[in-house]
């Protein structure tokens, strides 16, 4: 039998690549506010969710059960007129961090039961007072009360919303639970200043770069809907200042901007969700992205001109994570990227000449032959499957 032809070695190696990436694509996970927007009876709920933050944090867990309130549930809640860090504590309490669908509400084992919320988990709920009791009553009905209101059942179950065994439970209940805890005033906390924060933690340099440049303001803008900045210290900065000075400020401002990305992201966030990230550099034709990988419990960011480790925490106060960085960041749309070079010049340096300079080379698979070609791919596909 002859070997096979190029073309065949190509689709076999298509298809199988193909298929790979119809397994390994993760799924996304549940968000909360893309399905409470099917029902606009829940809408200022909904709306609260995420004004208080509490949506991101929602959709983070694994095993979650939402007591929803409708809009006439909520606006005897908001007619108290708590301040927003309060409404936060008592939206906390009515989250559950266990998994309650219809039937298992029914089937509670003795027909009573504590179960922790996300008010618990704060901390801020002393002793058992972010716990809430459900209870079956007479006639099928289900009873909710919080473990510090005096055995006081507050609401009672209305119906289920949405299921995703064993993941998210949403179901609505029919009014708000009371709890002189979480109704306690709370303070605002303190405004996140993020140049001194940045300027205390090994990044003096670049904070100072920041607010020259101007860009600090587009970074402060972003910090409440929820910001990460990839901060390089400053011995990292001080050692890119020569190639810093040649550019010109419109270049400079996308440079800095492109450390952020606007949205609240930890550490564990980043090992669990790799991928492409866009930044505040990013603007229609201008991607100014870069990818996150997970070797090891070691994060990296790879911008295909350099590849930087984190290094460290700077800063983590939801909705604010500053990271430090040992490299600064250098988009593919100012920079050469890396082409993959082998022999001896394959540890040369190749992250520091910008692109305007240089005639880019998109022909990486040159040189090699079709057929070596069509194997080395068909190889690639077979290792990413016994892995």
């Amino acid at each position: 039998m002859s070997p096979p032809s190029t073309a065949t070695l190509f689709s076999y190696s298509l298809a199988l690549l193909f298929l790979l990436l119809s397994f390994s694509t993760p799924t996304n996970a549940s968000n909360i506010t893309l399905i409470l927007a099917k029902y606009p009876q829940f809408s200022t709920f909904n709306h609260y969710l995420t004004a208080t933050h509490l949506a991101s944090q929602i959709n983070r867990r694994q095993t979650i059960t939402v007591l929803a309130l409708d809009n006439t549930a909520m606006s005897s809640l908001l007619s108290r007129h708590f301040s927003l860090y309060t409404l936060k504590n008592v939206l906390s309490l009515h989250i559950l961090v266990d998994y309650f669908g219809a039937k298992k509400l029914h089937r509670i084992s003795k027909g009573s039961t504590l179960t922790s919320t996300m008010f618990q988990a704060t901390g801020s709920a002393s002793g058992t007072s972010g716990y809430v009791n459900i209870t079956n009553l007479k006639g099928g009905k289900v009873g909710f009360g919080a473990e510090d209101s005096e055995g006081k059942l507050d609401a009672t179950f209305v119906k289920s919303i949405k299921e995703i065994p064993y993941n998210i439970s949403i179901i609505q209940i029919s009014h708000p639970l009371d709890s002189t805890e979480a109704e306690a005033p709370t303070a605002a906390p303190s405004e996140l200043n993020l140049t001194d924060i940045m300027s205390k933690q090994g990044c003096k340099a670049f904070a100072g770069l920041l607010q020259a440049s101007g860009a600090d303001e587009t970074f402060n803008q972003n910090i409440d809907a929820g910001l990460t900045v990839f901060c390089p210290t400053d011995k990292v900065v001080s050692d890119f200042m020569p190639k810093y000075r040649n550019l010109t400020a419109p270049k400079k401002k996308s440079l800095l901007l492109y450390h952020g990305i606007p949205v609240y992201m930890n550490m564990q966030m980043l090992k669990t969700n790799t991928g492409t990230m866009n930044t505040l550099a990013t603007d229609g034709a201008n991607k100014f992205d870069f990818t996150v990988d997970n070797n090891q419990e070691v994060v990296s960011l790879d911008t295909t001109v350099v590849t930087a480790k984190i290094t460290g925490i700077a800063k983590d106060e939801e909705p604010l994570m500053v990271l430090k960085i040992n490299k600064v960041l250098l988009p593919k749309e100012m920079y050469k990227p890396v082409e993959p070079a082998s022999g001896p010049s394959a540890d040369a340096p190749a992250d520091s000449t910008p692109a305007d300079d240089q005639t880019l080379d998109h022909n990486g698979a040159e040189g090699l032959g079709d057929r070596r070609m069509g194997m080395v791919v068909l190889s690639m596909c077979i290792g990413m499957l016994l892995i």
